[in-house]
């Protein structure tokens, strides 16, 4: 099955996280081509709404992500890992992009795109995103 939704952590993988708030080289093209190549895109974080929409806000004014970034749906969730059955169904439908294994629900690692963790000292050069889009193509390719 074709996934037609993707699952964006927030926390070092699009930006540094909530506090500093940096965001990783390539957001906003990033985030461009993943919209292109699903049907939807949808927040799977464990910051809190209010504070992603925050965020949200200032990346899209700043110019670092698209203003749409703002508005996308922001999925809640409680536990311990991120179980794409709240995101859509049947399983396989949705991906999640992350930089945290731990997160991802046993059994779904199938529907992970792992990107590689954006901390401290925030390289300029930083390729993650660049490296996970790839990723990305060469995964729906198969399909």
């Amino acid at each position: 099955m074709r996934p037609s939704i993707l699952a964006l952590d927030l926390e070092g993988t699009l930006i540094s996280n909530a506090v500093s708030q940096i965001p990783r080289p390539g957001l906003y093209e990033f985030l461009e081509s993943a919209k292109s190549l699903f049907e939807g895109l949808v927040i799977f974080t464990t910051v809190p709404e209010p504070r992603f929409r925050e965020i949200a806000d200032l990346l899209a004014c700043e110019g670092a992500a698209p203003g749409w970034f703002a508005r996308l749906p922001y999925m809640d969730w409680t536990g311990p890992t991120k179980d794409l059955a709240n995101v859509s169904q049947p399983i396989g439908s949705a991906w999640l992009l992350d930089d945290y294994a731990p997160y991802v629900q046993p059994g779904q690692e199938h529907c992970w795109v792992p990107v590689q963790l954006f901390c401290s000292p925030y390289p300029e050069d930083d390729a993650g995103l660049d490296d996970a889009i790839e990723a990305i193509r060469k995964r729906l390719n198969e399909y």
